[in-house]
């Protein structure tokens, strides 16, 4: 490992010239990661930490899998780039193998090079295809940064940019079971009042102006936030009774995560468009992806079609693709996901009897997030609801000890995110469920 010295100078070279995400970036102390290998990140200074988060919800197979560098290597040295105009054989190979992937009659494939890129173009096409305008998201809910995608999501993010934001996004109320808005007493029951409030908006927002509902496959970073069993199924025939189409993101919960391909196969509901990015690629290179129902396809087959991208279905990128999907068939993974997210579920029910302060674990598959509580029977939160640095409290200190303890994952509000790559085994479950123990024993400290 090089001197703590050469250490501070690359962090402060990227402080100096480069931005951080979604932060202030006056007092920011980034890692100074050198290598990534399988569940594990490994520090300039020698730190070892494991990643309980994939990142971002995106190194689905884990870290340094020499066949997707291989795979990668081998396409630049053919073709590393050409115009999205031009067909090549690896284009070919995954818009088929994503088709193949899909729900039944989707399959046919815009590529980009991000999931917000993939929901703009979503929108867009849902708005061309119906002619209709408006969009109906949920409030609990996040599809992107660019402007019409972080316009459409209801995370508070995009409050600092809302007076300049793209118009025509309407939202509703999540069913969220654990803290239901219509003090409903069972899962089913909180999706039909939410549904109904939703059919509410449509009738005020006038049914024939509506283009689409845009929904996470499964909630990512507003909570994990699980929909009811019933829910899915009665979303399909509410936008059928309308003629409304379905943008179902999957751009975290796809490819494995919850131990389908697709989130929404677990419901064994159609969508008319899929989004996606991450896990495709599981980071390895950018790409994202639209896929749409053949009606959709057909209708621009005798009128033009206004979307495009410079670096759309880029060679390598494809290429990373292609050899992350032969991972996840290889390696069996989304069987993995589920045989291991039992496991996870099991620690966490142990876990729940140690800490009073976790009140609501919520997973499918591997796409987990601990809710944490000051009281379990009045569900006061930890942290508020898009807590400013200053009201974090006890989770400013839990995040600060899990980073300690050599873990990253993802801390937001009085939520706690496990979601590790789909390779973990048992043992490094074990190792992260102790981190997380010693961490939340903080919270604890402010129960009551």
């Amino acid at each position: 490992m090089n001197s703590t010295v050469e250490n501070q100078d690359y962090v402060t070279d990227c402080l100096k010239h480069t931005f951080f995400s979604w932060s202030a970036q006056g007092n920011l102390k980034p890692l100074d990661v050198v290598k990534t290998e399988g569940v594990y990140l490994y520090t300039r200074d020698g730190q070892k930490m494991l990643d309980f988060s994939s990142q971002l919800m995106n190194v689905n197979i884990g870290h340094g899998n020499p066949k997707v560098r291989e795979a990668v290597f081998k396409q630049m040295s053919e073709v590393a780039f050409v115009a999205p105009s031009i067909a090549t054989e690896v284009r070919a190979k995954l818009g088929k193998r994503l088709a193949a992937l899909a729900p039944p009659d989707l399959n046919k494939t815009l590529f980009t090079l991000g999931g917000a890129e993939a929901n703009e173009n979503a929108i867009k096409i849902a708005r061309l295809y119906t002619g209709r305008h408006k969009v109906i998201t949920q409030y609990r809910s996040y599809h992107g940064a660019t402007y019409g995608a972080i316009s459409a999501g209801g995370d508070p993010r995009k409050l600092l940019i809302d007076v300049q934001g793209a118009p025509n996004f309407l939202r509703y109320e999540n069913p969220y079971t654990y803290r239901c808005p219509w003090g409903t007493s069972t899962p089913e029951e909180c999706a039909i009042k939410c549904l109904e409030q939703l059919e509410r908006i449509i009738h005020f927002e006038g049914p024939n102006n509506v283009a689409a509902i845009m929904l996470e496959g499964e909630s990512g970073t507003s909570g994990c936030i699980k929909y009811p069993s019933n829910y899915w199924r009665l979303l399909r025939s509410l936008a059928d009774k309308y003629g409304i189409l379905l943008i179902d993101d999957e751009v975290m919960s796809g490819f494995g995560r919850t131990g389908n391909w697709f989130a929404v196969q677990n419901s064994d509901v159609q969508p008319d468009i899929i989004t996606c990015a991450k896990g495709m690629t599981a980071g390895y290179l950018p790409l994202g992806a639209m896929i749409v129902h053949d009606k959709i396809a057909a209708h621009f087959d005798d009128k033009v079609l206004p979307l495009g991208l410079t670096y759309s279905a880029h060679a390598a990128s494809c290429a990373a693709a292609l050899a992350v999907l032969d991972v996840y068939e290889e390696e069996n993974l989304l069987e993995r996901a589920k045989e291991m997210g039992a496991y996870l579920d099991q620690k966490m029910a142990e876990l729940m009897q140690k800490h009073p302060s976790i009140g609501d674990w919520r997973n499918t598959g591997m796409m987990g997030c601990l809710e944490i509580v000051k009281n379990r029977k009045t569900k006061e939160p930890m942290a508020p609801w898009n807590a400013k640095a200053h009201e974090m409290g006890a989770m400013a200190k839990v995040k600060k000890k899990i980073a300690e303890l050599g873990m990253f994952t993802f801390v937001k509000w009085n939520f706690i995110f496990v979601m590790p790559p789909l390779i973990i085994t048992k043992e490094q479950i074990d190792e992260g469920i102790d981190i997380l123990s010693q961490a939340i024993a903080i919270a604890d400290e402010e129960c009551h």
